[in-house]
C-alpha cells in the first residue's frame, strides 16, 4: 500500500474506523461562549454556542433540549450549537441552570 491512502473497506470485516472517526470536543477554558452570528446566513440570525465540554451523543441532546426550550430549529456543527432566532438570554439562564460557565461574547 502507498503511504498516502488507507484501507475504508473490507469484504471481511466491512467498513474500517479509524481513530479520526471519532472526532473529540476541542480543548477549551471551560466556559461556554454564546455569539449571535448573520455571516454566511443570507441575514438570517442564529445563536451560536461554543466551547461546551460535552462529546458528541451528550452535546445533540443537549441541542434538542434547547430548541425545544426556544420553540426553533437548529442543529450541531463541528461541536458548535446553532439555533435559529436571537435567543441568547433564554440559553444563558438554561445553561447556568445546568452548571456550566456562561459568556455573552460579541456584540
Amino acid at each position: 500500500m502507498a503511504k498516502d491512502t488507507r484501507l475504508v473497506y473490507s469484504t471481511e470485516t466491512g467498513k474500517i474506523r479509524h481513530q479520526s472517526d471519532n472526532p473529540t470536543p476541542p480543548a477549551g477554558d471551560g466556559i461556554v461562549r454564546i455569539r449571535r452570528e448573520t455571516s454566511g446566513r443570507k441575514g438570517k440570525g442564529v445563536t451560536t454556542l461554543s466551547g461546551i465540554p460535552l462529546a458528541e451523543k451528550e452535546l445533540a441532546s443537549l441541542a434538542r433540549e434547547l430548541k425545544q426550550l426556544c420553540g426553533t430549529g437548529g442543529t450541531v456543527k463541528n461541536f458548535v450549537i446553532e439555533i435559529q432566532g436571537d435567543h441568547r438570554d433564554k440559553l444563558k439562564a438554561a445553561l447556568e441552570a445546568r452548571g456550566f460557565t456562561v459568556k455573552l461574547a460579541g456584540g
